[in-house]
């Protein structure tokens, strides 16, 4: 028959396992999920161009991460401002890298041809996933230090003046 004490350290050690249990259980399936004011994970990526684009290192310029797919309807419609975008704060110090989630290429060719866009873009399966990005399309705009400086989880017109003073704020 246990004594008062065994009672008392069977239900502790019942207790602290449980704990335990949970703990395990609750960070393997815990996705990271990037915030503003996060560090973005260092990532190294090659672009259709050739172009190695990495954290931290993308010469001390604003980057703006786009993940995206060409079977996503919002990322269709943004992908001409986007364009613009790029094209015209490209001389001002910012990287735009659109990032393609899109597992058919033909697909995915079919859609830089018919819009020609005029950023780095790659396609790549795996680092949503560093950013805990499963929506499309989201993007991040990222400083010279590698800080996540805003997160956008919806569509922009990037060349709405409310962007373009935002990211005219942080040049």
């Amino acid at each position: 028959m246990p004594t008062p004490n065994t009672d008392r350290l069977l239900r502790g050690g019942i207790v602290l396992l449980s704990a335990v249990l949970v703990y395990f259980i609750y960070s393997g399936i815990y996705e990271r999920v990037v915030a503003a004011g996060d560090s973005a994970p260092e990532f190294s990526i090659r672009a259709d161009n050739g172009r190695t684009v990495s954290l931290p290192n993308f010469g001390g310029k604003i980057l703006v991460l786009n993940f995206w797919a060409t079977w996503c309807p919002p990322c269709v419609q943004e992908t001409p401002s986007l364009s613009q975008f790029a094209a015209t704060y490209a001389p001002k110090g910012v990287v735009v890298l659109g990032i393609s989630v899109d597992k058919d290429e033909n697909a995915y060719r079919a859609f830089l041809r018919k819009f020609n866009p005029a950023f780095l873009y790659a396609r790549e399966f795996k680092l949503h996933e560093d950013f805990g990005t499963y929506m499309y399309p989201e993007t991040y705009i990222i400083d010279a230090k590698g800080k996540v400086l805003q997160k956008l989880a919806e569509p922009a017109d990037w060349m709405d003046p409310r962007m373009t003073h935002l990211i005219d704020s942080l040049l």
